[in-house]
């Protein structure tokens, strides 16, 4: 098959993405298919970049930094660009036969790109708009969640346009409503913690989750074509799970398949499936918990485009259900073709 991987984006989370997409071209290329990995903000300027590669060999290759991208530059370099999809981009897609969306965050992960391709008649992999957007933002996942008893943290949703309540919990995690990766994300214990982790929060939405911290271990749960993957354990060096300790070797020790009795394992499991019937999900997605001393499980949020990269979590679960990194990109590519 043609297939365009689409990666990178005008999103904080761009690097991550251009790394996932390109470990997936690569496994779907040594699979026999014709690939083009595009980034879809800057769009294709040639017609030579519009052409779909063949062969076995690794062919591509994106290192993540251990920084943010920096948006303001990557706007200034290509002239000012205000469209989010570049130059070329949709006629690629629509000559396709599939389009293996690899983004991130922003318009990858809300909606906005999947409607798109629906408008154009282009078939791709992953969550619909409708799902998309209802995971991506957190303050209505969390209300959904709510609405059908699946345990979540505490959380308050704020609009920065308006006054700040005075009674927020503490300590507390303060989080964008629709960002992932863990950015723009920060912990907080007192008042002034609290005042400049929504000042980082607010450089990149207005309208902010203040999520009240549960103690506990931090889980993460794939589910790939209808079933649960063994959930992997998530254990930073210190501090919690950011974006440093996310993406950069040496910061978290990862356990998989995570050291649960059957019984914590199986609720796990089964909330996670709860999870992505309710936000409307389809084909693959990965979910992410806190379980306390008690046992109890809270989902943290749902991701419907979760990392590919060499330390992503659902490439480490599928392969602890015998599912090889190669056969996981064919496999989400099969389940895209059958619509």
């Amino acid at each position: 098959m043609k297939i365009v991987v689409l990666a990178g984006g005008y999103s904080p989370e761009r690097d991550i993405s251009l790394s996932s997409g390109s470990l997936i071209a690569n496994a779907l290329l040594r699979r026999g298919h014709e690939v083009d990995l595009v980034d879809v903000y800057r769009g294709i300027k040639t017609s030579e970049e519009a052409t779909f590669k063949c062969g076995t060999e690794t062919q591509y290759h994106y290192e993540i930094p251990a920084c943010e991208p920096d948006l303001d530059a990557l706007r200034e370099s290509l002239g000012g660009q205000t469209d989010l999809i570049g130059p070329g981009v949709l006629e690629l897609c629509k000559s396709a036969d599939i389009t293996f969306v690899a983004l991130h965050g922003a318009m990858g992960e809300n909606g906005q790109l999947q409607a798109t391709l629906d408008n154009y008649s282009v078939r791709y992999t992953g969550s619909g708009f409708e799902g998309c957007l209802l995971a991506m933002n957190k303050a209505l996942s969390k209300q959904l969640l709510q609405s059908r008893n699946i345990p979540t943290p505490v959380g308050v949703e704020l609009d920065l346009t308006q006054p700040i309540p005075k009674d927020l919990p503490l300590p507390c995690f303060v989080k964008p409503c629709s960002c992932g990766s863990s950015v723009g994300i920060s912990r907080a214990e007192t008042a002034k913690e609290l005042e400049r982790a929504i000042a980082l929060a607010g450089k990149y939405e207005t309208r902010i989750l203040v999520e009240q911290e549960v103690l506990g271990r931090e889980f993460s749960v794939g589910v790939l074509n209808g079933k649960a993957l063994p959930p992997i354990e998530i254990i930073p060096q210190d501090g919690f799970y950011d974006y440093e300790r996310k993406y950069q070797s040496g910061k978290t020790v990862e356990l998989c398949p995570a050291p649960l009795k059957d019984e914590e394992c199986q609720r796990m499991q089964e909330y996670a499936l709860r999870v992505f019937e309710a936000l409307r999900l389809r084909d693959y997605a990965r979910m992410d918990f806190i379980m306390d001393a008690t046992g109890e499980c809270y989902c943290l949020e749902a991701n419907t485009l979760p990392g590919m990269t060499p330390m992503s979590l659902l490439p480490q679960e599928a392969a602890a259900d015998g599912i090889g990194y190669d056969d996981l990109c064919e496999l989400i590519v099969s389940l895209g073709n059958q619509r």
